[in-house]
């Protein structure tokens, strides 16, 4: 019997660290994301095969069903122990996708390059915990550990308004006139959330309510913004209210300050995908930076 499972990728558009906190989170899925192929095996084992999105086959392991029970002690963290720590973790919460089975065939297919940082570990861990019949929010909390605002997506078809408390997931509806003035330009430099994150602990200081309240507020904003001029100077207020509390200069200030538009960071700060305001094309500007990756709205989002 073959099994497929899809889930979405994700960008985080308002609302990134503070969520941590309480704060309302504005993410939308993306067009591109990863399946999850089971099909019946033998042995009692995994044989385990990752394809990226131009089908070249970048892992490759076979997994007893027994480690996956026992999970032993590792030092190092590779490909092959974080999944295992996924897979062992759905087995805690259900053990009968494992102790029902004789074996499995899996395959998993990215749609997009692994680096762009969409969500190749929580569409994953969406997609293993769809097949072993667990509550994602659960496997993520217990394996990766994170907001979650990406296992929203992972399973939301539109854009989604997240809080971390109950993993409370509201579809809203984002649909602008002028989102074909708006852009999302990969940096080519993958950000690490968990060291993003603990800067964002150490630095968040004691108005910690004021800067929720005024994080929702924005979010808010960007949200129903009716025009292009509303929604670029409430993404700028936001980028500066972060800065603030961060203690770090805005993507703008640090890299493009000669950009004529808004640039906002997507997620952790100074990495993956950044997403652009600019009332012009702006794939020239990026492009004669080095930055050749520049999706429009509608080829990135959902």
């Amino acid at each position: 019997m073959k099994q497929t499972f899809y889930s979405n990728g994700k960008l985080f558009i308002a609302g990134e660290y503070l969520v941590l906190d309480g704060a309302d989170a504005f993410a939308l899925p993306t067009k591109f994301g990863q399946n999850l192929v089971i099909e019946d095996g033998e042995n009692n084992q995994i044989e385990w095969k990752s394809y990226d999105y131009n089908n070249q086959l970048w892992f490759e392991e076979t997994i007893l069903f027994k480690e996956i029970i026992d999970r032993p002690d590792t030092k190092t963290e590779t490909v092959k122990t974080t999944l295992l720590n996924i897979l062992h973790e759905a087995y805690i919460l259900n053990p009968k996708f494992i102790a029902d089975a004789k074996g499995y065939k899996v395959s998993t297919h990215l749609t997009f390059p692994r680096n762009w940082g969409l969500g190749t570990s929580s569409t994953l861990i969406n997609n293993i915990a769809e097949w072993a019949n667990v509550n994602a929010f659960t496997l993520l909390n217990n394996s990766f550990g994170g907001s979650g605002y990406d296992i929203a997506c992972a399973q939301n078809n539109t854009p989604v308004l997240y809080k971390i408390k109950d993993n409370v997931v509201k579809p809203v509806e984002f649909n602008p006139d002028f989102k074909e003035h708006i852009y999302f330009v990969y940096l080519n430099k993958k950000q690490n959330s968990k060291s993003a994150i603990f800067a964002y602990n150490n630095n968040k200081g004691h108005n910690l309510a004021q800067n929720v309240a005024e994080n929702n507020k924005i979010t808010n904003t960007i949200l129903h913004a009716k025009t292009l001029k509303e929604f670029a100077l409430a993404v700028q207020k936001h980028e500066i209210h972060l800065s603030s509390i961060l203690e770090m200069q805005t993507i703008k200030e640090a890299v493009f300050p000669d950009f004529n538009g808004v640039i906002k960071s997507l997620g952790a700060w100074g990495g993956d995908f950044v997403m652009v305001i600019s009332k012009d094309n702006p794939k020239e500007y990026f492009a004669s930076k080095g930055y050749e990756t520049i999706l429009s709205y509608d080829e990135m989002i959902l």
